[in-house]
């Protein structure tokens, strides 16, 4: 299986709870437990302005490129900086790249991109480009795809998403999410709001109806997988109350589906802000595991640790 990853990708930020960092934990932690090797990593190409400019439009992308402090990159809440937006370029690139794969292989995983609060006018909620857009337009404009689906289980709705696909038949996009919080909720094609502390059990019984619905009814020739780390209870943006073994449980619901389905999956991280980000890392290797698991890499689960396990705490690793 192939990560694409770029030391790039770690940008400063400056003291922030959008911790860059994780990236390169989740390379590090992927060689030191054995499960990558150095071969398996690929570095996506330099990213093409014109790829960007599939979903976003000339006056944003000129302010990008200008680092112009404007009504339209402002809404980020990030910094305006030449390695910030050439960051965010390259995710965009390494979701293309993964998606590329993915279409190859079966399964890959970009270790980054799923900023999918970015809008074509303007960046939003630490995102500056949507790159899970950008990848489906690029592909299908090289005609390499057709139909899409978007399944993103970030902790916030994915409302820079929603608003760019929504009178796009071809691309399906659901959002499994925190209602009652941050952002304005865009219409996706399917939107499921959870309450406060929802939990492990009645998440992943809605993943178990949501994702075979979706791949029988609009039959995608590829799926983005939006793995957020956010709805972790120990996360400091949100109150969904998921262990790390209910969320590597939402991962193997995802993507076991995609594989008896025989539908290629490419997947992004998107958020995590938990308290240590060690815990925000490990719950993004556990994602790599269920990937790998998929492609039988690894060893399936077995019935004692499929099982739901109501003392867990919050140090347990799925």
């Amino acid at each position: 299986m192939k990560f694409v990853y770029s030391e790039r990708y770690r940008f400063n930020v400056g003291v922030h709870v959008f911790p860059t960092e994780k990236y390169k934990m989740v390379r590090d932690g992927l060689l030191a437990q054995g499960l990558a090797r150095i071969e398996d990593f690929v570095e996506p190409p330099e990213p093409s302005v014109d790829d960007i400019r599939l979903v976003h439009t000339k006056e944003y992308v000129d302010d990008l490129l200008n680092l112009r402090w404007t009504s339209r990159t402002v809404r980020s809440e990030l910094p305006l900086t030449w390695e910030i937006v050439q960051g965010f370029f390259l995710h965009a690139s390494g979701t293309i790249l993964a998606c590329q794969l993915a279409l190859n292989d079966g399964v890959a995983m970009n270790i980054g991109g799923g900023f999918h609060h970015a809008f074509p006018e303007h960046g939003e909620g630490f995102c500056y480009i949507n790159d899970i857009a950008v990848a489906i337009k690029k592909l299908q404009k090289e005609g390499k795809l057709e139909r899409a689906a978007v399944i993103d289980c970030d902790l916030h709705q994915g409302n820079g998403t929603a608003r760019i696909f929504q009178n796009e038949p071809r691309v399906y996009t659901f959002s499994i999410h925190q209602e009652h919080l941050y952002p304005i909720k865009e219409r996706s094609d399917w939107d499921i709001g959870l309450e406060d502390e929802t939990g492990d059990e009645e998440y992943n019984r809605l993943m178990k109806e949501a994702v075979p619905r979706i791949i029988s009814e609009h039959r995608p020739q590829l799926i983005v997988y939006v793995a957020g780390a956010d709805p972790y209870f120990n996360d400091q943006l949100g109150t969904l109350k998921l262990t790390k073994r209910g969320l590597a449980l939402r991962d193997r619901i995802v993507l076991e589906n995609c594989r008896n389905a025989g539908i290629p999956v490419a997947t992004v991280l998107a958020g995590g802000y938990a308290l240590d980000t060690k815990d925000t890392a490990e719950i993004h290797i556990n994602t790599a595991k269920e990937c790998l698991r998929v492609l039988g890499q690894l060893p399936p689960k077995s019935a004692e640790e499929n099982s739901p396990n109501p003392n867990e705490s919050e140090t347990t690793s799925a």
